[in-house]
């Protein structure tokens, strides 16, 4: 992973990114994430964190203007709607739907295809890979915030992302969910090969990534 950017096609890259409100520049980086390493991002509230996350995604509010280019995997999306990035974001909230189980989250995120049986099956594996497929009927409310952070994360995994966002994701956690919730993140990055940006305030959060950190 480099700061500074190099000629690899792969990954997600922030060329000369440029973040700015009524003229004033917020945020500005150039940075280059390799498949499975994460960057992470420190600075207060207010530094633009979360609206380089918002750039990034597709959803940035219009009073915000972006220049440079952002790059997935070679492709320019810097113009491109969120819904054709292919880029997940996990946000300090789980955001789960209450009127729906865990199995239904998940199967709202896959992408469209396949019969009802293989798209339940889908479901259940990913739930299976960070051992909770023991609650895939269990109704959001019922979980313990790691839990509620761990199904959060699945249903961003299930729609197949290309790079991952990670918006202060372990922020409202006890430190003990903390550390489990970030190792299941941090693991599902590696083997997925997922380029992945943390923003954060939180040194412990930005070492345990073991990647580069940008102080802004």
């Amino acid at each position: 992973m480099s700061a500074e950017g190099h000629n690899n096609a792969k990954g997600l890259h922030l060329d000369d990114v440029r973040i700015s409100r009524s003229g004033r520049t917020l945020l500005a980086i150039k940075a280059h994430i390799d498949p499975g390493e994460v960057l992470t991002l420190m600075g207060p509230s207010g530094s633009g964190k979360s609206t380089l996350v918002q750039a990034i995604a597709g959803f940035l509010p219009q009073a915000f203007e972006c220049a440079g280019a952002i790059r997935l995997d070679g492709e320019d999306i810097t113009r491109l709607p969120a819904e054709n990035r292919h880029v997940g974001v996990l946000f300090q909230d789980p955001l789960l739907f209450p009127h729906l189980s865990v199995e239904q989250n998940i199967l709202f995120a896959l992408p469209p295809g396949g019969s009802r049986v293989e798209r339940k099956q889908r479901a259940a594996e990913l739930l299976a890979h960070v051992g909770m497929l023991e609650l895939i009927h269990r109704d959001p409310a019922t979980l313990s915030g790691g839990q509620q952070a761990r199904v959060a994360l699945i249903r961003v995994i299930a729609a197949e992302p290309r790079a991952l966002l990670l918006d202060e994701p372990f922020s409202k956690l006890d430190a003990q969910l903390r550390d489990s919730v970030r190792d299941v993140v941090f693991k599902v990055v590696s083997d997925r090969s997922l380029p992945t940006l943390l923003v954060t305030h939180d040194h412990l959060d930005a070492v345990s990534t073991g990647g580069t950190i940008i102080n802004l």
